[in-house]
């Protein structure tokens, strides 16, 4: 066994976990984090995305230990005091999601997305969410969602 200790939206845990343990796991079964989703376990549909010190991740391909010491956010740290963030309100009001289990990799990719690009337009949203899988949505409302949470940060209140 080794001891992982990270920081999981904005909270320190320490547990044991074996060392082939992927950080999808850790995060869902060690400590809880539900919303980390996994589907593929090859880094390819994007449903168990995170952020990992500042940046997308893919948390199946990850092992545990090889993160000690990260800070990461999971769909569960993007709210805030109860809460929604403003991309996962625009993710309800325009029902950017359906069955759900895609839903928390589009949210961090998208949240990495609009870091990086404030005022994306509906082909570089498309492109940005092109290794996020989704078999419900036809992609359209998740667009539609980021569209509108980008143009809500950059119009102001």
């Amino acid at each position: 066994m080794s001891t992982v200790t990270l920081t999981v939206n904005g909270r320190t845990y320490r547990a044991d976990c074996e060392p082939r343990r992927t950080l999808a796991d850790f995060l869902r079964h060690d400590l809880g984090f539900t919303g980390v989703h996994v589907g593929c376990e090859h880094g390819v549909c994007g449903s168990c995305t995170i952020t990992l010190d500042g940046a997308s991740a893919r948390s199946c391909c990850l092992l545990a230990v090889q993160v000690d010491g990260a800070e990461i956010v999971t769909i569960e740290g993007l709210a805030s005091d109860g809460e929604l963030s403003p991309l996962q309100e625009s993710f309800r009001k325009h029902h950017g999601l359906q069955c759900g289990f895609c839903t928390p990799g589009m949210l961090a990719t998208a949240v990495e997305l609009l870091k990086e690009n404030p005022d994306p337009t509906d082909a570089e949203i498309r492109q940005g969410i092109s290794g996020n899988l989704c078999r419900c949505t036809g992609y359209q409302f998740v667009v539609d969602a980021i569209r509108d949470a980008a143009r809500a940060t950059t119009d102001g209140p």
